[in-house]
């Protein structure tokens, strides 16, 4: 007889495992498929944990080279051990891996190594690598195969000169020169690492601003900050070909003005953005419909049109994001278990890992703009801070976006020092819906990152900031 669960989940990301775990608490007889040897997915083997590996191994770099000798530290002969930084990261991604199979094995979620694919409604197959297979007999099934990257037409994706973010994570030198297809975040971020460490880095961007999704303060603040490490910028160019010329990579686009223009270096990332994985699931043997841009439909409980066929993450609607993909992981375990839970999809954060980090959430002030809602502005920099100068992070600002009338907050976004982590201030402030003047009147630590978001807040109430 075929194994049999309450509950069987496709795919072992962020959205999979986390939603394994929570199905498990709430006593779901649960089962994970992993196409690959390692739990984790994109997020944990190369993407998210990996690439914060190598960017916090390059800022120490960078740091040392530019920083160190203004703290009264000097060092001699230093270079980049580039072998040293990689295997670091292996290591951590190692062990971040390891720690999701304890937490399968301590959950008793019971692990399936192969390509999970529907037979029936009731039934997935699993094909190991070796060929063998195996079937399980499940009640319900999520859908958690992540996104692969979008490879554009023209472009030769060789995974040597022509790379996505996941050979980048792997390289056996510093590029010389560095173009990057795409100025969103996973480009800004693979620039950054190696851009830190001398590399030339060209950035091809088909619309007018660096990552585009995100307020455009942003954008323009990041651009400055990224100029500095020497990276230049072409905005407004579409990408028509490319190929390899010995070690050389040449790359071609069409300018605003429809010129052709040539672009030569030694490697080419290709970051345009990421695209559903469905492939091989059976999606056609069950019925499960795809939208016009692959992505699984779902409606607003994440359920597919086939009964008790969810999915979640990168697959379906919405921001690629792990964390996005954790909260509807449970979002789901909670629901078949009877509960009723809900996400707040406008106060799920975007981060940039960049130094200083982009953090954003709520709405951007283009989206106050066109929905004609009334607004004010409160903005800070960070080089008004005692903290950020002794620790010489003074780049970026604080913008705070509110109602006109309420002052309730309806946006945040930061571009500085620590970002990543003092956006949850804003998301706490959000979700208990409090005004502008509600954080301006709080207490913050002196001397601190977030004196910023009070002071911006102070700004946006009446334009009372203190320390400018």
């Amino acid at each position: 007889m075929n194994p049999k669960y309450d509950l069987t989940i496709i795919g072992s990301g962020p959205g999979g495992y986390v939603a394994a775990i929570r199905a498990a608490q709430l006593g779901l007889k649960t089962a994970i498929i992993e196409k690959y040897n390692t739990l984790g997915g994109t997020c944990l083997n190369v993407g998210c944990i990996p690439s914060k590996a190598l960017l916090d191994s390059s800022e120490h770099f960078h740091n040392a080279l530019h920083n160190f000798k203004a703290h009264g530290i000097e060092l001699n002969d230093l270079k980049v051990n580039l072998e040293q930084m990689i295997q670091r990261k292996r290591d951590v991604v190692s062990k971040t891996c390891e720690g999701v199979a304890f937490l399968m094995k301590k959950n008793k979620v019971d692990v399936y190594h192969g390509i999970g694919s529907f037979e029936s409604r009731h039934q997935i197959k699993v094909t190991a690598a070796d060929g063998s297979v195996k079937m399980l007999d499940t009640d319900k099934v999520i859908i958690a195969t992540g996104s692969k990257p979008i490879i554009l037409p023209g472009i030769p994706y060789d995974k040597k000169r022509f790379i996505t973010s996941t050979e980048a994570l792997e390289m056996k030198e510093i590029p010389k020169h560095l173009i990057i297809i795409g100025g969103g975040v996973i480009g800004m971020e693979i620039g950054s690492i190696y851009g830190r460490m001398g590399a030339k880095v060209t950035v091809v961007e088909y619309t007018d601003s660096l990552i585009p999704s995100m307020d455009r303060t942003m954008g323009k603040e990041l651009q400055k900050v990224l100029a500095k490490l020497g990276f230049s910028f072409h905005f407004k160019h579409k990408v028509t070909g490319g190929q390899v010329e010995g070690d050389e990579v040449v790359l071609t686009a069409e300018n605003e003005k429809g010129e052709t223009v040539t672009f030569r270096g030694d490697y080419c990332l290709l970051s345009t953005g990421r695209r559903p994985y469905t492939d091989g699931l059976g999606l056609d043997k069950v019925g499960v419909k795809l939208d016009n841009r692959g992505r699984v439909e779902v409606d607003e409980h994440l359920e597919t049109n086939v009964k008790g066929i969810y999915a979640i993450g990168d697959v379906i609607r919405g921001q690629m994001l792990a964390h996005k993909a954790e909260e509807e992981g449970v979002l789901v375990a909670e629901q078949i278990a009877g509960q009723k839970p809900h996400i707040n999809y406008l106060l799920i954060p975007g981060v940039v890992y960049t130094w200083p980090e982009v953090a954003g959430v709520g709405h951007t002030e283009e989206e106050l703009k066109a929905a004609g809602r009334k607004y004010k502005v409160g903005s800070f920099p960070f080089k008004a801070l005692g903290r950020a100068r002794a620790s010489m992070d003074t780049d970026g600002l604080v913008k705070v976006l509110a109602d006109a009338q309420t002052d309730e907050i309806l946006g945040v976004h930061i571009i500085g020092a620590r970002a990543a982590d003092m956006i949850m201030e804003a998301v706490v402030a959000m979700e208990y819906r409090a005004s502008a003047e509600d954080i301006a009147r709080m207490s913050h630590a002196h001397p601190t990152f977030s004196e910023a978001m009070k002071e911006a807040c102070l700004a946006a109430t009446e334009n009372r900031a203190l320390h400018i």
